[in-house]
C-alpha cells in the first residue's frame, strides 16, 4: 500500500522518542512491502496531499501542519498518531483538574474526529485523550517500538553489575523536572548520577549503569520511552503518577521478561495499524 507519512521532525533531525519510534514504524511497514513516503509537515501542501489521494496517511507530529491541509485531509483517508497532546495548545492537560480541560480550550477537534483512528501510547494516554476528545477513534498500541539493536544493547545492560546510584535524566527541558528528582534524591540521601549523551547506545549505557532510576515530570507521559528502557535494563524506578507505561499490564515486568514483550510489539503495532489501512 502507498503510505505518506507526515511528521514535524524525523530521526535525522532530532533524536526524540517519537522520532526513534516513528522510524521504527516505518521500517517495519517498509518490511511488509508498503511503499512509505515520509513528508515534513510545514512541506505539506493541499496539492501535495489532493494528488496523493490514493494513499493512506499517517500523521504523526503535525504543530507545522498547515489548517489548508488539515481541512482537506477531512475527506482522505488518514489516522493520527499521537504523541502527546494536540487538542490543547499548551499540551499538557495536567493544567486541568483530573485531566479534563474547558471544552473552549479544545483545538483540532474536527482533524482527530475526522481520523479513520487516533493512536495512542497507553491506556493512561488514551484515556486522556478520550476525556477531551470523547470521540470512537481511539486506539491504544500499547508500547512504543525499538530496534532490534536496541533491545540488544539493553539485553546486555539488564545482564551488568550495577553502581549504588540513582540516575537522572539531564535535561534542559522544564516539563522533565531534572530538578524535581534531584531535590527527591537529596531528601532520601540517594547518591545520583546526570545522565546525558548525544549518542543514544552511550546514554543507554550510562542510564542502566546505576540501579535505580529517578523520573518526576510535570506533563503526562503518554508511554515514557526511558523509564521503560530503564525497566528493561533492570532498574528499579521512582516515578510519579504522570508514567503512561505505568497503566500497561506488562509493566511489573522488567529484564529479559520485558524485552520479550516489547520486542514483540514490532510484530503487534505494524499489525494493529494494517487492520485499519
Amino acid at each position: 500500500m502507498k503510505i505518506i507519512f507526515i511528521a514535524d521532525f524525523f530521526v535525522n533531525e532530532i533524536l526524540g522518542g517519537g522520532e526513534l519510534n516513528n522510524q521504527e514504524l516505518i521500517e517495519l511497514l517498509r518490511e511488509r512491502e508498503h511503499k512509505v513516503t515520509q513528508v515534513k509537515s510545514a512541506l505539506a501542501t493541499p496539492d501535495f496531499i489532493k494528488t496523493n489521494s490514493d494513499s493512506f496517511f499517517i500523521i504523526a507530529n503535525f504543530v507545522m501542519l498547515s489548517e489548508d491541509c488539515k481541512r482537506v485531509l477531512a475527506d482522505k483517508n488518514y489516522l493520527i498518531y499521537e504523541h502527546d497532546h494536540k487538542y490543547l495548545p499548551h499540551r499538557n492537560p495536567a493544567r486541568c483538574k483530573e485531566f479534563k480541560c474547558p471544552e473552549q480550550h479544545i483545538i483540532n477537534r474536527d482533524f482527530y474526529k475526522s481520523a479513520k483512528a487516533v493512536l495512542c501510547q497507553s491506556q493512561f494516554h488514551s484515556d486522556i485523550v478520550n476525556k477531551n476528545l470523547n470521540t470512537d477513534n481511539i486506539v491504544n498500541l500499547g508500547g512504543n517500538l525499538w530496534s532490534l539493536d536496541s533491545l540488544s544493547k539493553m539485553r546486555t545492560i539488564a545482564s551488568k553489575e550495577k553502581q549504588n546510584k540513582c540516575s537522572i535524566l539531564d535535561s534542559n527541558i522544564p516539563h522533565k523536572n531534572t530538578i524535581g528528582a534531584i531535590e527527591h534524591c537529596n531528601s532520601k540521601d540517594y547518591e545520583y548520577e546526570l545522565i546525558k549523551s548525544n549518542s543514544y547506545y552511550e546514554f543507554l549505557e550510562k542510564l542502566g549503569a546505576n540501579e535505580k532510576f529517578c523520573f518526576f515530570p510535570k506533563t503526562p507521559e503518554t508511554l515514557s520511552r526511558v523509564v521503560v528502557e530503564a525497566r528493561m535494563m533492570n532498574m528499579s524506578i521512582l516515578i510519579n503518577r504522570l508514567i503512561g507505561a505505568a497503566s500497561e499490564p506488562w509493566f511489573s515486568l522488567k529484564g529479559n521478561e520485558l524485552i520479550d514483550v516489547i520486542e514483540h510489539k514490532r510484530k503487534e503495532i505494524p499489525e494493529k495499524i494494517e487492520c485499519l489501512l
